[in-house]
């Protein structure tokens, strides 16, 4: 399914010019100077990427809930063409781990997407979560057109309204492009429940937001 996807992927992005600019992450801001790219809605599915710490963490949360066709592991918000994980690692390519997520729109909202975004992490971390420290974990959100931007811009107002003294750490960007990880990082949740970093990390990380949206789940999930 993630051949499938990736070339559907690939056959639809639009290219357009990139700014070496991206975002005032102080402010939460995003930069108004670049134009974000909108990938093509395909097959009634739309697209939403996000990045929050280690990206297998993240994708076995979001393939968790309704409306989530794929989930699928790589790197953005960075400069250089054609990342991998050693050279994302060195913190130099300004790209973090990020996932692409495959929804349906008639199930799940582009706004249900960002609230399990921020209700799935520690918003206050800054270049990190949990113990993965470094601008490739850093958080960012990315959006592709303006109704997405105002629908993250209102979620981190709501956010400091609920508590004006917590920090909102990630970044917001206008999405240019996403590069898909190595075969090897794909479901590896799913394909290595044994593995010390899933059973100590990813799997806590899973079951604490699966108890905080249990309603957003698939049924198959359900306790």
């Amino acid at each position: 399914m993630k051949t499938k996807f990736s070339l559907i992927l690939l056959s639809f992005l639009v290219v357009l010019p990139v700014s070496c600019q991206q975002v005032d992450s102080k402010k939460n801001k995003p930069n108004t100077t670049i134009t974000p790219i909108k990938v093509v809605s395909f097959d009634g599915f739309n697209r939403a990427y996000f990045a929050s710490g280690c990206f297998w963490c993240v994708e076995a949360i979001y393939e968790s809930l309704k409306g989530v066709e794929e989930s699928i592991s790589g790197y953005s918000g960075g400069h250089t063409k054609n990342p991998t994980y050693e050279s994302s690692n060195t913190g130099k390519t300004g790209h973090a781990e990020a996932v692409e997520i495959i929804y349906n729109p008639e199930i799940i909202s582009f706004k249900l997407l960002v609230d399990v975004y921020f209700g799935s992490q520690n918003i206050s971390q800054v270049n990190g979560q949990g113990n993965d420290i470094g601008s490739q974990y850093r958080s960012i959100i990315f959006y592709q057109n303006e109704k997405e931007k105002n629908i993250i811009a209102d979620k981190i107002k709501a956010l400091y309204k609920e508590n004006p003294d917590r920090k909102v750490a990630a970044e917001v960007m206008p999405f240019q492009k996403f590069w898909i990880a190595e075969k090897y990082h794909q479901d590896y949740e799913r394909l290595h429940p044994n593995n010390s970093y899933i059973q100590n990390v990813s799997i806590p990380r899973l079951k604490k937001f699966q108890n905080k949206f249990p309603e957003l789940l698939k049924e198959n999930l359900k306790h």
